[in-house]
């Protein structure tokens, strides 16, 4: 066996303080440690993996939505906050997408001060129709109202990180954190720090702060595992499994929407290829021309089924039709906000098209191939290396060759309804407007939020968030911790090393999975769901003490099913809580098959107090008039804003 080739400091204790303490280094911990260091604050970051790479999109992705104010742009921030919400019948966090869309390009123009590409500045593109040749900015979706753009997302964790040693932030990379920690102050429960682990040594890291942002990704790996094949278990990074929420649940943090998941998109369980790795027309693949097994192309179709004529005309609105949204939260929209799509698959198969369908590239004007091969395919994440480059060096030539989809439309596979994912707004942390969580001084951002969206979101709520918890320090001071809290949880972190010949956590991951595959799918009910808390309490119970791991890599990977599993737990729960179906959460209860019933038009929230799940209600416009309510808030930034700052 060979030899751990990093120090052994388990058994040692290293506490550090800062005035904000992030908690994750992907694109919102970047940012929120950006916001809060320009406001003067001693900040630090931890961050599981290496910051400078990390999180979803450390690989890159290829467009930024909602960019309402960027000077090309047809359409006012209210507009598109008010079509998210209204698309996701209220089912929306208001405040992260009017945060989004009122921010996120100044996020972009600080992205190009710091050193990202969100331009096409070698002229790559030149006179196509979705460049402005005066700001030389790129779009996606679109054409006419412009406030989607395309963008050279690998080119951005780079920069945040030089922005991030530039700006003094106290970066701890390799550091895993794992619990909260709090303390009642006053009378009220507050986030006082965190505690964590090395990933390469073992040590142990207590954090004390005066405000804490939770920046972490959303859970995965709850339906969908496979242990041979790992790096296809979900669209996202394999180690984005959701840690900050199993933290803030344990710590009394309110959630909403967890009882929302979606038949799986992307990547499941070895029946899924690489995303976008398949012939399709969805996201960065928006809008390929696609052809039948007889190469007979397939028409796209306007909102009202007109059928398109050209390859323009698929990224223009409908007559009568403001605006349309498309991108990674919007598959099917309502009526008002759809766009152009191809033929709807029944259709297809009345009129005789034959499967399996392929991208046909090669039939597209240049400029829209080489913007879908070659930049949108190569800066979406995952896409650069086993996508672009391993396809071109086996010879595949978008001008020349097809590539098929093995679904009936964009997905990479047909999947199974108990095949589930937290895809498409999922459920998350619930916050106010200055996204702080219930628990005083835990605020959250990004992937962590309820309903969050894709990169542009995480940005700006990330930076918001920094701003709101480095404001809150003025008036607070460092806060001691219980030791016995500490004690507590260096026990339960390093338990899995003192096993020996005992379980592996990719044997737990595995019945996880399979647990709600059964118990908590497509279908749900009473007797279900409760036979399936009962299982996974067993597997508490009973496996988790046979868990076993010789490193701390291990110990880390081991850490991360154990956060998955409180997850789980979570989501059943949430589905016992909600006592009717809905279609916008996609969520069916064979026992309460009424959908949205008037009393349940709400947000479900769950919580968890002295060791059980408390149940609560918050209205679904509790946020208030998106703008006002803003403005109400930030009238700092806008100023800052208006005068260039």
């Amino acid at each position: 066996m060979s030899k751990w080739p990093y120090e052994n400091e388990i058994g040692q204790t290293q506490e550090d303080c800062c005035d904000v303490l992030v908690l994750g280094g992907g694109l919102a911990g970047c940012y929120a440690a950006i916001a809060a260091a320009r406001k003067g604050k001693s900040v630090i970051l931890v961050e599981k993996g290496s910051t400078e790479r990390s999180g979803s999109a450390g690989s890159g992705f290829d467009h930024w939505e909602s960019a309402c104010t960027n000077p090309c742009s047809e359409v006012t921030p209210e507009e598109i906050a008010h079509a998210y919400i209204d698309e996701q019948s209220k089912y929306s966090n208001g405040i992260g997408h009017y945060i989004e869309c009122r921010e996120g390009y100044d996020r972009l123009l600080d992205m190009e001060s710091f050193g990202g590409k969100i331009r096409d500045t070698e002229n790559e593109f030149e006179g196509a129709p979705f460049r402005d040749e005066k700001t030389k900015l790129m779009f996606a979706y679109d054409y006419k109202n412009k406030f989607t753009l395309r963008v050279w997302g690998s080119t951005f964790k780079p920069a945040l990180y030089k922005e991030l040693k530039k700006l003094g932030v106290k970066i701890y990379d390799r550091v895993e954190a794992t619990g909260l920690l709090t303390a009642v102050v006053d009378g009220k429960k507050c986030g006082i720090g965190a505690m964590g682990m090395h990933t390469r040594t073992g040590k142990f890291y207590v954090f004390k702060s005066k405000t804490t942002i939770l920046t972490m990704s959303r859970p995965a790996r709850v339906w969908l595992f496979d242990s041979d094949l790992t790096g296809l278990c979900e669209f996202r990074p394999f180690q984005s499994i959701g840690s900050g929420h199993a933290m803030g649940y344990r710590a009394g943090v309110e959630f909403t929407m967890m009882e929302k998941s979606v038949k799986a998109e992307f990547s499941a369980s070895g029946r899924s290829f690489p995303p976008y790795g398949t012939g399709n027309n969805h996201n960065t693949w928006y809008a390929a021309t696609m052809v039948d097994a007889r190469g007979k192309e397939i028409p796209y179709v306007d909102r009202d089924g007109n059928e398109l004529k050209t390859v323009l005309d698929r990224y223009m609105p409908a007559p009568g039709q403001k605006f349309f949204l498309k991108g990674g939260v919007i598959d099917e929209a309502k009526y008002e906000y759809r766009g152009p799509e191809t033929l709807d698959f029944e259709e297809l198969m009345k009129r005789g098209y034959k499967l399996p369908f392929y991208a046909d590239l090669s039939k597209m004007p240049d400029y829209e191939r080489r913007v879908i091969w070659g930049m949108m395919v190569g800066e979406e994440g995952k896409t650069k290396v086993p996508i672009l480059k391993y396809y071109t060096e086996k010879g595949f030539d978008p001008t020349k060759h097809i590539l098929q989809s093995y679904g009936t439309g964009w997905q990479s596979a047909n999947f199974l309804d108990q095949e589930r994912q937290l895809f498409g707004a999922p459920g998350g942390i619930i916050t106010d407007w200055n996204l702080m969580t219930n628990v005083e001084g835990i605020y959250a951002a990004g992937d962590q939020l309820y309903a969050s969206d894709c990169c542009g979101y995480a940005c700006a709520t990330g930076y918001y968030a920094g701003r709101k918890a480095a404001d809150a320090c003025d008036n607070k001071e460092i806060v001691d911790y219980d030791v016995m809290d500490v004690e507590a949880e260096k026990k339960r972190l390093y338990a899995p090393l003192y096993v020996e010949n005992g379980m592996h956590w990719k044997e737990l991951n595995a019945a996880i999975a399979k647990c709600m595959q059964n118990y908590c799918g497509g279908i749900k009910c009473e007797d279900l769901l409760q036979e399936g808390l009962s299982l996974l309490n067993t597997y508490e119970n009973e496996m988790v003490p046979q868990l076993s791991c010789t490193n701390p890599h291990d110990l880390m990977r081991t850490h991360e099913v154990l956060d998955i599993l409180q997850v789980a737990k979570m989501i059943m729960q949430a589905c016992l809580f909600r006592k009717s179906s809905s279609d916008e959460l996609h969520f069916y209860r064979s026992d309460y098959p009424k959908k949205d019933p008037e009393q349940d038009r709400c947000f479900i929230t769950i919580r968890q107090e002295n060791g059980k799940a408390v149940r609560g209600e918050i209205p679904l416009d509790y946020y208030g008039d998106i703008q006002t309510e803003y403005e109400k808030r930030n009238q700092d930034y806008i100023r800052e804003v208006s005068h260039g700052v």
